[in-house]
């Protein structure tokens, strides 16, 4: 509780230094936000001089590593953030120390219940890499084979658990401030942020989805998955294949080696499209830090991914929008993307359709203006929510780790082969798997596949007709009944209101009696 308060202070303070709270929309609840701002000093000697991006920039470095990672994770977010903002926080750099030999080892033990020799013929003193989540070593298994060992810094849970609390309570403040705010839908994007780092930070989570990357492409011959070694893992321990390939940002090395650069480009978004229509798994954080190639068939370049904390898949109705409104762009068929957006429910169905496929339209068209190889998947994207969000687009939580995958691919791309054409590579693996979900083959295989729950039901149903056609003409019964019922009723109450129709007072009251009984009989069937 306490811990909490002072480290509430303690980000509040950074957020005041680099003017976070002169970016907060004026409220009838503003006086909350003087009132904290004034209790820093530092408001008193500050000076905002330079741009808010780099403010904005410095100050989740100032607030640690998990704010960092929350930067670069919205920094592909054209749906939240202005293109300039989105560039500087690019920008954001996961530099941590290292912590000690000695903590790893412990950690280690610990976690395998055994001293470090006996888990490993030999574990190296110096590091292979460090990050703010964990780092990694290299060591060899017993067995003979070389092996990467990555190990969970230190009490790194307690601590963006903290932070991660805070956060929560920051975005739940400002989602409430106004409309504009509310759109953004905050405390939701913090809900997806945990998420992810929650899973980053059980390794037991990353080994399986290595795993499952690894059955995915288990015959492929362009992409490799290293072996994961379970008998070695657990929360905080991973120990993997050892792979030796050259970085995909060396590009030096691989002219060297004289790698078919066009061909590698190609495969990046093949693997891409693979992923996401294909498996709907996909590894969503293919940066070059992740991202590795197997040089020894320069012709046939072979990708090599690590690192799968961040895995992400789409619902099969999240699939086809997205396959639909690539395949309509570059139809140009407007009114489709349109109408796309708005069956999907990622924009209100109150937007008038017309008006929003000429804001498509005019976003778009310059964008076509330029050769195929020219065009840019991410551009269209960044122009599709940036004229979306004028149209309310919602925020789409599913949709993010993809919007960051996607540009990272093509970034790699163009640097690996500038005149790649993303369409020509990615057209028809999409044609073929719309033909593969909804054409005729496709139909047939479901029907198919749904034979043993047809058969039931057609032996049922004979039965479930001759039931059906009864109750019909039970009910059928039950109207005549009730329209003869009703006819009878008529002509005993007339027979009561003309009285000299007969002529006896006992007539009159067996007559009257008749019709009561006629009523409650119509009643009760009811």
């Amino acid at each position: 509780m306490f811990r909490s308060f002072f480290r509430f202070f303690a980000v509040w303070h950074t957020l005041v230094k680099y003017g976070m709270d002169t970016l907060i929309p004026r409220t009838p609840y503003h006086f909350i936000v003087n009132g904290l701002t004034y209790l820093m000093p530092v408001a008193w000697t500050r000076e905002l001089s330079e741009p808010k991006e780099v403010r904005v920039r410095k100050c989740l470095e100032a607030l640690g590593p998990i704010y960092v990672k929350f930067g670069q994770a919205i920094s592909t977010r054209p749906d939240l953030l202005p293109p300039e903002m989105a560039t500087e926080l690019a920008k954001l750099q996961d530099d941590v120390a290292p912590f000690s030999h000695e903590e790893a080892v412990a950690i280690i033990e610990k976690s395998l219940k055994k001293p470090i020799t006996e888990a490993f013929a030999s574990f190296d003193d110096e590091l292979l890499a460090s990050a703010s989540i964990a780092q990694v070593h290299t060591a060899t298994l017993h067995s003979g084979e070389q092996a990467i060992v990555k190990v969970v810094r230190p009490h790194i849970e307690k601590t963006i658990r903290s932070d991660l609390h805070l956060m929560y309570i920051f975005a739940r403040f400002v989602h409430h401030i106004s409309a504009e705010t509310k759109r953004l839908r905050l405390p939701e994007v913090i809900e997806e942020f945990d998420k992810t780092i929650s899973n980053e930070l059980d390794l037991l989570q990353e080994a399986a989805n290595g795993s499952v990357l690894r059955q995915n492409f288990i015959d492929s011959d362009i992409l490799y998955v290293p072996e994961i070694y379970w008998d070695y893992c657990t929360k905080q321990v991973l120990v993997m294949e050892r792979i030796f390939a050259v970085s995909i940002g060396d590009i030096e090395t691989l002219r060297a080696h004289r790698v078919n650069l066009k061909e590698l480009a190609a495969r990046g978004v093949t693997i891409f499209f693979t992923q996401v229509f294909y498996h709907q798994y996909f590894h969503a954080d293919m940066h070059p830090g992740n991202i590795f190639v197997d040089v020894s068939d320069p012709e046939n370049p072979k990708y090599v991914a690590i690192d799968f904390g961040i895995i992400a898949s789409l619902n099969d109705q999240d699939q086809y929008y997205l396959a639909e409104n690539f395949l309509a762009f570059f139809n140009r068929d407007y009114r489709r993307v349109a109408r796309l957006h708005i069956d999907s429910g990622w924009i209100p169905d109150t937007v008038k359709i017309t008006d929003f496929e000429s804001a498509i339209r005019k976003a778009s068209e310059p964008i076509f203006g330029k050769p195929l190889s020219e065009i840019s998947f991410a551009q269209f994207l960044l122009t599709l929510f940036q004229t979306a969000r004028r149209y309310e687009m919602q925020v789409q939580p599913q949709l993010v780790l993809l919007q960051k995958t996607f540009f990272n691919i093509e970034g790699l791309g163009r640097v690996l082969y500038p005149d790649l054409d993303l369409w020509d590579t990615g057209k028809p693996i999409l044609e073929k798997w719309m033909k593969d979900q909804f054409g005729p083959t496709a139909l047939y295989h479901k029907l198919k596949s749904h034979t043993g729950q047809y058969s039931e039901i057609m032996t049922e149903l004979p039965m479930l007709v001759q039931k059906q056609l009864k109750s019909n003409h039970q009910l059928k019964q039950q109207q005549n009944q009730r329209l003869i019922e009703g006819i009878l009723l008529g002509f005993l109450l007339l027979l009561l209101l003309q009285p000299e129709l007969w002529g006896a007072p006992v007539t009159r009251y067996a007559l009257g009696a008749a019709a009561l009984l006629m009523l409650w009989r119509i009643f009760k069937s009811r």
